[in-house]
């Protein structure tokens, strides 16, 4: 691109994308919604514990203000000038729970993430106290389940454990977030005037927050024994909320703010009923915008809300199906199994056979989301025999995400009444060509990608061009650029795509049931702990070793 080319680019906006793997920033040329420059991090995961996922608060922090800074770096070097940035979306891996210090600006413990399982004792201890042990009894306020999924039990476990929080709780100085709400109240200025707040999409989240009211909800804050005082305050997904106070873009504003998967339906434009996308990434979102009316399914599926364009504009809604774990297969055969170096091996490996041979993988690592809820379950590799290999396994791993979105798409066809005759598609998982074939085989119904891939970070640079005061970005659809895009039409017979669909239900059922919460935080296995047993053991030794003594007199 010539120089004069480059000083007509007009308007950018830069988006924050932080999810569970990595965090990212990306501009954009607002007129247009093309991805100029961008730089990524990986974030790296803790397990303390088996179940247990946490991520360091200050290291999620440092890699945006590192990715912020990299890509201003590249955009100079390609002679595009950083003072046209107008703007900055944030987006962000939900339910993610952060609580620190206002005084000091220091996190009190590390995040606990999403997929973290800690709290399924704190869920059973909260369901005894809910008549008849209804797991949905929140569902008409909150569209959710009872479940470790959601940050309200998290923040209920912090609270429970961890006595610095405790003590900064008693003192006033805790504040609560998911991490857009520490991300935003970092950039703005911190212990020095930062700006504590959260979006719709992200409270929706909490189970704390009633999703018609659009309010904190002071019969559940008092359910889970939670302070409101410690909550962010509820803004619209597309406002200004305060300004960059360091780096290259200080005095920006931050405008933008959507919870990533609510991020990626605005990113595909799905703002008309009944349009529907599907995220491949650590998990796996469906989401089906069902505009200004909250459906509340009867199939398994969540009531969240999908986006809020401005103070004064509209709420709208969505039906959304979770799949915890996607992506997180790949990089579980690569970093656990050791079977591949890269992810790109494993879809090589699963190319040299285009068949599991009978093998099915359950990868329920963190129980089962929709449409299950289940969390009792546990991941579960099946139909093996001596002539499966690696590359069987692989196939088999991502024959998986394919059959859990099959399982969620059936949900939402039978909430909506009308099935979806093709599904957009985005996310990083996207770019293996054999897992999109897949996916329309055991649909059975066209897969459609993008040719820009990268509609969650599109979707927050969107919500934060267009906010009040910076206006830089249309949502008109009549303005919007025609979007380019790759199909994926069925090849497989639906009679054998329905046979394997059967065969990975057969599969489901028989990882269910498998935990406990009171062997999970008991997590002694040893035959002693069951009493009558180890007194059986002892006492068949002490008569075996009697008998030899006597045989030897």
């Amino acid at each position: 691109m010539a120089a004069t080319d480059r000083t007509a680019l007009g308007p950018l906006v830069g988006a924050i994308d932080q999810g569970t793997s990595s965090s990212r920033f990306l501009v954009f040329n607002a007129k247009t919604a093309e991805l100029l420059s961008h730089h990524q991090v990986e974030i790296s995961q803790k397990f303390p514990k088996e179940g247990w996922v946490e991520q360091d608060p200050k290291e999620i922090l440092n890699s945006v203000f590192e990715c912020v800074e990299k890509t201003c770096e590249k955009l100079k070097q390609l002679n595009i000038n950083i003072s046209n940035i107008k703007a900055i979306g944030v987006t962000n891996q939900r339910e993610t729970t952060v609580v620190w210090d206002k005084t000091t600006g220091e996190p009190l413990y590390n995040a606990i993430v999403w997929l973290d399982l800690r709290t399924q004792s704190t869920v059973e201890r909260l369901l005894n106290r809910i008549p008849g042990k209804n797991k949905a009894f929140s569902k008409f306020k909150t569209g959710l389940p009872l479940s470790t999924y959601f940050s309200a039990v998290k923040l209920r476990w912090l609270l429970d454990n961890v006595e610095e929080i405790k003590k900064a709780v008693n003192d006033g100085r805790a504040m609560f977030g998911t991490i857009d709400s520490w991300l935003i109240w970092s950039l703005t200025g911190g212990k020095n005037g930062g700006i504590h707040c959260t979006d719709v999409t992200n409270a929706s989240r909490t189970m704390l927050f009633n999703i018609h009211s659009l309010e904190w909800d002071p019969e559940l804050c008092q359910f889970f024994e939670i302070p409101m005082e410690i909550l962010p305050k509820v803004r619209s997904s597309s406002e200004i909320y305060g300004l960059m106070k360091s780096g290259a873009l200080t005095g920006v504003p931050i405008s933008g703010c959507l919870g990533d998967q609510s991020a990626a339906l605005v990113g595909q434009m799905c703002f008309q009923d009944g349009q529907a996308k599907n995220t491949y990434g650590t998990g796996c979102f469906l989401l089906c915008n069902t505009g200004q009316k909250s459906v509340f399914s009867e199939h398994g599926l969540i009531t969240t809300i999908a986006y809020k364009l401005g103070r004064d504009k509209p709420v709208c809604y969505a039906l959304e199906g979770s799949v915890a774990i996607a992506g997180a297969v790949v990089r579980w055969l690569r970093d656990n199994l050791g079977i591949a170096k890269s992810s790109q091996e494993v879809e090589k490996l699963a190319a040299e056979v285009g068949t599991s041979y009978g093998v099915y993988f359950v990868p329920a690592f963190s129980g089962l989301y929709a449409p299950y809820w289940e969390p009792s379950a546990r991941g579960i590799i099946c139909g093996l025999t001596q002539f499966t290999n690696k590359k069987h396994i692989a196939f088999a791993a991502l024959e998986a995400v394919c059959f859990q979105t099959r399982e969620i798409l059936d949900a939402m066809n039978k909430d909506c009444g009308i099935p979806l005759s093709q599904l957009q598609v985005d996310g990083g998982m996207t770019n293996n060509k054999i897992l999109m074939q897949l996916q329309a085989d055991i649909l059975c119904i066209p897969v459609v990608k993008p040719s820009m891939p990268e509609t969650t970070a599109l979707g927050a640079a969107m919500a934060a061009g267009a906010a009040e005061g910076v206006g830089v970005w249309s949502l008109n659809p009549g303005d919007w650029t025609a979007v380019t895009s790759e199909r994926f039409e069925p090849q497989l017979n639906p009679e054998e795509s329905e046979f394997r669909y059967a065969r990975w239900k057969k599969a489901v059922l028989k990882s269910m049931g498998w935990e406990t919460a009171e062997a999970s935080s008991n997590g002694d296995t040893s035959i002693f702990s069951s009493l009558p047993l180890g007194l059986f053991i002892m006492s068949s030794m002490v008569m075996l070793i009697g008998a030899k003594y006597v045989s030897d007199k």
